[in-house]
């Protein structure tokens, strides 16, 4: 038989745990000889005539019992709109996720939810910048018209590549402020996020182009004794294939690294550091966390990828269909390497779309995954609970800390 407050087991001779006295009447017990009988109730589920353990008086109801504060661990009232809470309380949520660590699921949720509660934000972000980057380069495949053969799609790249990180930089910098302010239940504008960014876009420009020549030059190092063996004039099959696995052993390293440094833009940008510093900070967040990072950024990579390609694929298809007889004539005339002009244009807004839609998405992840990061490593849930005003945290929003909030984060 168990042990519980109130109950000895048979046989034993402590006393009573919980400091039951017998009664007064009761005629004491003389040594040697056992305690008389005493009129009990039978225990429930005891057999007739089977030895019943002592009667320790009425028990106490659940919270007067010595060692019991309330009712058993687990059993609280019912939450609204029913179920049963079972005493786990529930992780604020003042913004678009709990402010917990995160599971895949919310985390791939919450970059939906940010897109859709701030989507004249996001969208609107995401619209301007699709439309000046397919806009510059739709100019310069047509200023080219495929003068330059083979080469054409290369420099249409190398005209309009400039420009497109600038415009990712930018779109960048205040989805990062966007999301910042949603993790708090905050509205935000445009003007509010570019008030935000605009104090720190340079040293994300220089960011970028840093962690963008760390990740070339390594693929560039594997591959540099095949460029230098194949300009030399050598052509042996066998040498040539086994510098061609030496450079794609870079590509490994090259993405390790790249994981490693994938959380400095939102460190640089809401933490207020400088590039070395933010750096840094990546590799300390990634750290012990490399693969989960990884298979997050992936997974999002993946999904944007397919989804782009389910809104661009009707707009190519149409664009082939429109200008197949001019590409045809073209080719009959011996112009190869330049499309004609409808097909450009409508494979152009089937791509402003395609942007539109998935860049707020994966610029969304990488943040979501630095706040995961800073919460696990860091407990930044509470401070953002401080921020957003959970009066159960003690917080009425940043005028509670010190000193002044790190861009809302």
């Amino acid at each position: 038989m168990t042990d519980t407050p109130g109950w000895a087991s048979p046989g034993s001779s402590e006393p009573p745990r919980d400091g039951a006295r017998p009664p007064a009447d009761a005629p004491a017990a003389v040594p040697g000889q056992s305690a008389p009988p005493q009129d009990t109730p039978p225990a429930r589920g005891t057999a007739p005539g089977a030895p019943q353990p002592p009667y320790a008086g009425p028990q106490p109801a659940w919270g007067t019992q010595p060692g019991h504060g309330g009712p058993p661990p687990g059993w609280g009232p019912q939450p609204p709109g029913g179920g049963y809470s079972w005493g786990v309380p529930q992780s604020p949520k003042p913004g678009v996720i709990p402010l917990r660590p995160l599971g895949l699921g919310e985390i791939l949720d919450g970059a939906v939810s940010t897109v859709r509660k701030h989507w004249r934000v996001t969208l609107g972000l995401a619209l301007g910048v699709a439309v000046v980057q397919q806009g510059a380069s739709l100019g310069a495949q047509l200023a080219i018209q495929g003068d330059t053969g083979d080469l054409t799609p290369v420099l249409t790249a190398l005209i309009s590549l400039p420009l497109s990180m600038l415009l990712g930089v930018v779109a960048s910098a205040l989805l990062t402020m966007v999301v910042s302010r949603a993790v708090l239940g905050q509205a935000v504008s445009i003007g509010d996020a570019w008030r935000d960014a605009k104090p720190r876009l340079l040293q994300l420009v220089g960011l970028t182009l840093l962690t963008g020549l760390i990740a070339g030059g390594i693929v560039l190092l594997g591959f540099a004794p095949l460029i230098g063996y194949l300009v030399a004039g050598a052509e042996e099959p066998a040498i040539v294939g086994l510098l061609v696995v030496v450079g794609l052993l870079s590509l490994p390293v090259a993405i390790w690294i790249g994981i490693q440094l994938s959380l400095a833009a939102p460190a640089l940008m809401l933490e207020k550091q400088g590039v070395i510093t933010a750096l840094s900070r990546s590799r300390r967040l990634v750290r012990r966390s490399w693969w989960r990072i990884c298979g997050i950024t992936v997974l999002s990579q993946i999904i944007a990828a397919v989804v782009g390609g389910v809104i661009s694929t009707p707009f190519t298809i149409a664009g082939m269909v429109i200008g197949f007889d001019d590409f045809l004539g073209q080719v009959d005339a011996g112009q190869s390497g330049s499309m004609p002009a409808a097909m450009l244009i409508t494979m152009a807004i089937g791509g402003v779309l395609s942007s539109t839609v998935t860049l707020p998405f994966t610029a969304t992840i990488g943040v979501l995954l630095y706040v995961d990061q800073r919460i696990r490593r860091e407990a930044l849930d509470i401070e953002l609970a401080r921020a957003a005003g959970l009066p159960e945290h003690g917080g009425t929003g940043w005028g509670d800390q010190a000193g002044p909030a790190p861009a809302r984060l």
